[in-house]
């Protein structure tokens, strides 16, 4: 599909003020089947944040998600988690640092050995669910993530804004800071629990109107009507968040409509 036919025009900078610019990434890959793949989102989205089957997805649908993002210009992206299909990755497992690195080696890999099949190759790295959070808050987790991250050249890892993986680590890993467009915030930054009262965007207009005041504002309103700071490189949507497709359009049209420039991160 032709950009210009669906998106919003970019207004343009007044002159000698440098253009906002923000990536639009999304969960995808969580499906069976490749004829599920969530093909809709992929068209409106710059990066791609790939299941590695640990929580869902499996060896074929990997391919068709890295064969539809390199064809629409998606950046491809892993999404790794707990081995936990039952949980879809929600729930902390308890394993050994060695066991979650090699457990994490082979997801980003095999993701990896597909990308390299279709002369490209993963681009970041963002963990799934339960060990997304976990490795923000838990220094061993987010160092064994950071040492696998490593372990691929020229790969980025996403973690939550305001995360203490963020900037310079010890493993050397460049870091990407990510807010997330259909989901709530508690007045400490922190995303409502699943579960809970607000944790979801569905309606398109309310996550547009918050992807904006996170790309311009630099902050984001809470569930209680607060305003807490929030500075992102990269926004969140959610596969499987109810009528995603239409989320993702919405919000990419508010971004450009509002002079933000949507483009995947080098």
């Amino acid at each position: 599909m032709e950009q210009s036919d669906t998106w919003g025009m970019a207004a343009r900078p007044a002159d000698g003020v440098s253009q906002p610019t923000v990536d639009l990434n999304a969960d995808v890959g969580e499906v069976d089947d490749p004829a599920h793949l969530e093909v809709a989102l992929l068209e409106v989205v710059t990066s791609a944040n790939i299941a590695t089957g640990a929580h869902a997805g499996n060896p074929a649908v990997m391919d068709a998600a890295v064969t539809t993002a390199l064809r629409l210009g998606v950046r491809v992206g892993a999404h790794p988690s707990y081995p936990d299909r039952a949980g879809f990755g929600r729930r902390v497992i308890s394993t050994s640092p060695e066991v979650l690195r090699s457990e994490l080696l082979a997801q980003v890999g095999a993701l990896d050995s597909i990308a390299r099949r279709h002369q490209s190759r993963v681009h970041h790295v963002k963990p799934h669910g339960a060990l997304y959070h976990q490795a923000a808050t838990d220094e061993s987790v987010g160092q064994v993530l950071s040492e696998v991250v490593a372990s691929f050249a020229d790969v980025a890892l996403v973690t939550p804004a305001g995360s203490r993986l963020l900037g310079p680590n010890r493993a050397g890993v460049r870091t990407i800071a990510e807010a997330f467009a259909d989901r709530g915030y508690r007045p400490d930054g922190s995303l409502v629990p699943r579960g809970e009262p607000g944790d979801l965007l569905t309606n398109p207009a309310a996550a547009a109107e918050q992807a904006v005041s996170i790309a311009l504002e630099r902050r984001v309103r809470a569930t209680d009507g607060t305003w807490t700071d929030l500075i992102a490189e990269t926004l969140c949507l959610h596969g499987d968040t109810p009528g995603a497709a239409g989320i993702a359009l919405a919000v990419r049209n508010a971004l450009e409509s509002a002079g933000v420039l949507v483009v995947a991160p080098d």
